[in-house]
């Protein structure tokens, strides 16, 4: 495809790389020159099972066949299956349907506000942690504690503010009368792949409910196996009463979720939210094909097993190179920390058959499908090592 005419046509809000992806099968794809890359991006933690996935391949040509749309004025099997699935793995017990994480993200904070509206008292305001990334609708960016992806689209929603993330002193300073939820990623992807400590949110958790402040856990990236648990949030065992998923859940089919406790669910009421193609029969059934193979698997044993491979390999390159400072991140969420920018890394590797990618400038992102093999992991871990090698670093 000529890329150049691409660029005629399409909007230049992605710094794309120059390549143009036709084919995927397993952990590898192929470009239109028939060159293979091993994907160590899986679509931005999207593509759990990795690409074409014959129980995922099977699912959506059967639902084709069937039905793909229906409104939300009427019940289908598959979102009532997924629902129920959903609600046993996470303990939660609610749950409403969408299409991405930023609209799964953005349903919880209206439903945070929309809970104490129903009370009658006067919370509406939520804390996130800097360097967080929740989304990129108006009220998503208010809420992510990023300035890069604010900038141009001023005046923002309000009520929104941001503390760093791990310092309870600033968590506490920032909570007045007004404040309805914390919200916060157990593993912010994005920002830097940072990982929230388990005293950390245990805290919070225990602050939340002296304070009849609500919690709401944003797993769209670390949710449906990505750091070897169903979710991350089981790790801390500190439950949210708000999570959002999203990416990964659908394997490669848009969908996002948010589930909630009871006791703050029923704020969601008739015509207070909804949406047009949220939790269609098709985006569910891959949804609970996904969560099945997950389960039939034992895919979330093999996460934890070529998280440590990766880990090694991380450290590795970090006691033999001084521009690496520290292994970071949890499962297949994993970051390798530099004190230099790693884009030549990304591009170098990409050159050699090697997808990557960077959270922020000097974190260098590996998030390869949840079943992807020793041996490719190994694959991709030599390229890696080639890859720096061969820059002047």
């Amino acid at each position: 495809m000529n890329i150049q005419e691409a660029n005629q046509y399409l909007t230049p809000n992605y710094a794309r790389f120059p390549i143009t992806l036709v084919k995927g099968q397993g952990t590898r794809v192929w470009d239109d020159t028939g060159k293979s890359y091993l994907d160590f991006v899986s679509g931005i933690a999207v593509n759990a099972l990795g690409h074409a996935h014959p129980a995922m391949v099977k699912t959506i040509s059967e639902q084709a066949a069937t039905m793909l749309h229906c409104s939300n004025l009427y019940y289908h099997p598959q979102q009532n299956e997924l629902a129920k699935k959903l609600v046993s793995l996470s303990g939660l017990d609610k749950a409403f349907f969408c299409n991405s994480g930023a609209e799964a993200n953005e349903a919880a904070i209206k439903l945070a506000r929309k809970y104490f509206h129903d009370q009658g008292v006067n919370k509406f305001s939520i804390i996130t942690a800097t360097q967080s990334f929740h989304g990129r609708t108006m009220q998503t960016i208010a809420a992510t504690g990023q300035d890069k992806v604010k900038a141009g689209f001023a005046p923002l929603p309000q009520g929104f503010s941001h503390v760093p993330l791990n310092d309870w002193d600033a968590l506490e300073a920032a909570i007045d009368d007004t404040t309805a939820a914390i919200m916060l990623e157990p593993l912010q992807g994005e920002g830097g792949v940072n990982l929230a400590a388990i005293e950390y949110l245990e805290a919070v958790r225990a602050l939340c409910d002296a304070k009849g402040i609500l919690l709401i856990f944003d797993e769209i990236q670390t949710g449906i196996g990505r750091c070897g648990s169903m979710f991350a949030f089981e790790k801390a065992g500190v439950k949210p009463d708000i999570l959002t998923l999203a990416k990964g859940l659908g394997g490669g089919i848009p969908i996002g979720t948010m589930l909630a406790t009871e006791k703050v669910a029923v704020s969601l009421s008739a015509g207070s939210h909804g949406t047009t193609f949220g939790g269609n029969p098709l985006s569910c059934a891959v949804a609970l094909t996904v969560l099945d193979v997950i389960e039939q698997e034992d895919l979330l044993a093999n996460v934890l097993a070529r998280s440590t491979q990766i880990k090694a390999a991380l450290q590795d390159l970090a006691d033999e190179h001084d521009c690496f400072t520290a292994v970071k991140g949890d499962g297949l969420l994993l970051g390798l920390q530099a004190n230099i920018e790693v884009s030549p890394i990304i591009n170098a590797c990409l050159d050699n058959g090697l997808m990557v990618l960077g959270a922020g400038p000097k974190v260098l992102r590996l998030l390869p499908a949840l079943n992807i093999s020793e041996s490719e992991v190994s694959e991709g871990l030599d390229i890696l090592n080639q890859s720096i090698k061969g820059l002047d670093l």
